[in-house]
Parts: structure tokens; C-alpha cells; sequence
């Protein structure tokens, strides 16, 4: 089949990757708003061919929608609007609401499939794309009642040859896991960032200092705010409960620390370890 992929940079450089190696893609064809995202995709063979929009549209089987969140939430309904109804538009964002709710009453609503590929980086643009991003990761297929069958079946054959398995979940439960499990850890690792910068001026210092541990939690905090501020603004609510939470998580922490209730943060850190059950 003929991939149209919309918005080249880390999510829809690798899975053009894998569409290529897994044979599905006959060709990739690429669109963007950024002429220099094209041509490092065409330079690094992420992608056959570019073409405006329209074009692309018109020349695609699939249509894979992977811009950031604000742009697909304008995009969408106008890409149903000229869709014939042999093709079939699948997202890879991270939040829904938003999203659905533009569609929601769109007549060819059945030709789009809500999808979450939960695989990523804290890189960006087309240099970042790598093989093998989805191997083992789960795809979140979201409303899936409201599309069409043979467009389910579609997607799953998209992201399925990615190596991926998948889950169904309901728009609201989609995005209130997501806070929890994506978008508070971001939010944790820009401040964690910022707290650092605040008070270690001497950023060499920082570079000799930092072991694996700081590392990796603060590994986020490289991450796009042209991607994340939408992310944010459309699930403003689910990330203010969750951040809500984790504030109140903090602040009995330091509570214990002013009150050298060791014992007590000791127990603390042990119910924290219970979350290796989970992770395994």
C-alpha cells in the first residue's frame, strides 16, 4: 500500500522506517509544513517522495496524521472532508478529547482511526527517527466503535507490521492514563531541570556530577515544547488532577524531612518500590 505520512519528524520518520523494512508500504510519500524536515527525510530515505498536501492525500491508501496536537486538531476534519471512502487517516497522538470531539459528528468519521502508538523519545524531527521505535510497545486504539471495521483493520495492519500489539480504550479513560503514565512524568522532569539550573549555575559542574540516575530522569526534559505545550493544553484537566497529586506526593516528603520522620520516609520509600510489580 501507499503510506502518506503527515508531519515527518521522530514518530512518523520510524514508523516509515518500519512500514519500509516490514514490506507494507509499497511507498512512502511525505508531507509537512517544514520544506527542511522534507528534504532531511528524503536525504535520509525515510521517505520516497514528498508532495504538498492535496497531493499527498490524493496519491495515499493511508494517511498517517503524526503533526503536533494543536495542528492535528485543525487538520483532521478538513482531511475527511476530501477522503474517498477507500482511504483510511490514522493519528498517532497522545491525547483524544480534543481530537474526537472535532470529527465527532463528521460523516466520514468512519474512515478515521483513533490510535496512540506508546513509543518514543525525547528527541525530535526526522534526524531522531530510528528503526525499531514500536518492537513490543502497545498501540492504544481509541473509540474504535465508531470507525469503520475494514478501517480497524487497517490500522492494526499498519501498526501491527511496526511490531506493535495493541489495546482498546474509551476517549476519557485514554487520556486521564496518559496523564499518569506520560504526561506528569514530563512535567516532573522539566522541573527537575529547571530546579537544577536554578541552583547549580556552573552547568560543567552539572556535566562531571551527573550520574546515570540524574540522567535518566531528567532525560525528558530534552523533550519538544512545540510537541508537549499542545499535549498539555488539550489535556489541561486530567494533567492538573494528576499534578495535583503529585504535589501533595512532595510535600509530605519534605513534611517528614522538616520533621526528621525518618522512619516514616523510609515507609514511604518502600511503598514506592511496590511499582516494580508493575514495571516488570
Amino acid at each position: 500500500m501507499i503510506i502518506g505520512i503527515i508531519g515527518i519528524g521522530l514518530i512518523g520518520g520510524s514508523l516509515a522506517i518500519s512500514l519500509k523494512e516490514s514490506g507494507l508500504a509499497e511507498q512512502v510519500i511525505g508531507m509537512d509544513a517544514s520544506q527542511a524536515n522534507l528534504d532531511k527525510a528524503i536525504r535520509r530515505r525515510l521517505i520516497d517522495e514528498d508532495l504538498p498536501l492535496e497531493a499527498g492525500i490524493r496519491a495515499s491508501d493511508v494517511i498517517v496524521l503524526a503533526t503536533p496536537m494543536d495542528a492535528m486538531v485543525t487538520l483532521l476534519p478538513q482531511l475527511l472532508s476530501v477522503l474517498r471512502s477507500d482511504q483510511v487517516i490514522v493519528d498517532v497522538g497522545s491525547t483524544k478529547q480534543a481530537l474526537l470531539d472535532t470529527v465527532l459528528q463528521h460523516p466520514n468519521r468512519g474512515r478515521f482511526v483513533a490510535c496512540h502508538p506508546m513509543a518514543g523519545t525525547e528527541f525530535s524531527g526526522p534526524e531522531a527517527a530510528v528503526p525499531h521505535l514500536f518492537d513490543g510497545k502497545t498501540c492504544v486504539i481509541v473509540d474504535a466503535e465508531d470507525s469503520d471495521d475494514d478501517a480497524v483493520d487497517t490500522a492494526k495492519r499498519v501498526f501491527g507490521s511496526a511490531g506493535m500489539r495493541f489495546t482498546h480504550l474509551e476517549r476519557s479513560a485514554h487520556d486521564l492514563h496518559c496523564a499518569y503514565v506520560s504526561h506528569i512524568s514530563h512535567i516532573a522532569s522539566f522541573a527537575l531541570a529547571l530546579t537544577v539550573l536554578e541552583k547549580e549555575k556552573d552547568e560543567q559542574r552539572i556535566f562531571e556530577l551527573a550520574s546515570s540516575g540524574f540522567s535518566s530522569t531528567v532525560r525528558l526534559a530534552k523533550s519538544s515544547p512545540d510537541m508537549w505545550v499542545p499535549i498539555f493544553r488539550q489535556n489541561r484537566d486530567h494533567v492538573l488532577d494528576v499534578l495535583d497529586e503529585h504535589i501533595e506526593q512532595l510535600s509530605r516528603f519534605r513534611t517528614q524531612l522538616i520533621k526528621r520522620d525518618f522512619d516514616g520516609f523510609y515507609d514511604r520509600i518502600r511503598r514506592a518500590n511496590q511499582i516494580e510489580k508493575i514495571l516488570k
